[in-house]
């Protein structure tokens, strides 16, 4: 089973798992727009990570697990919009490609992995703990957050809802 774990966000990731190991983690695929060259998630490049893994592990069943996450106080209207916007788009090419889609709350993976209440670094921790093989996609000050709990969300889910061949 191969597991896509997705945070939404412009800075957000996308990680895959096969059988509880990280295959890959990458950066949200981004691309610009309009005149003042705002980021927006890139819809096909999206589509070409996910497809270039899918052919890869062609015998492998897929599922995607996106965090689901909500308007946060002090997030502008358009910030949130934007936002919106990029959830969207995630959730069409994932429906687009019938991959089972499965959505998680940041409470609860945290709550999993005992992180509530703690500073962002403690993502990246737990995540080198369990997958010390891929610390180096870990160490930028950006990877500390949005990859580490990008990982620790799909590991959450993985467990959880015990994905099988």
């Amino acid at each position: 089973m191969i597991i896509v774990g997705i945070d939404p966000g412009i800075a957000g990731a996308i990680c895959f798992f096969s059988s509880g190991n990280v295959i890959d983690v990458i950066d949200m695929p981004t691309m610009a727009e309009g005149k003042k060259n705002k980021k927006q998630v890139n819809g096909r490049q999206i589509y070409n990570e996910i497809m270039l893994i899918k052919n890869k592990f062609m015998n492998e069943k897929m599922s995607v697990i996106v965090e689901q996450v909500s308007a946060m106080p002090g997030q502008g209207v358009t910030s949130m919009f934007n936002f919106g916007q990029s959830f969207g788009v995630i959730k069409g090419i994932c429906s687009a490609m019938e991959l089972p889609i499965f959505y998680v709350r940041p409470a609860k993976w945290k709550k999993h992995f005992n992180l509530i209440n703690s500073e962002k670094d403690a993502s990246r921790t737990k995540v080198i703990e369990m997958f010390p093989r891929i610390s180096n996609k870990l160490s930028r000050k950006k990877d500390t957050y949005f990859n580490g709990k990008r990982l620790n969300g799909s590991r959450y889910c993985n467990a959880k809802f015990r994905f099988s061949k």
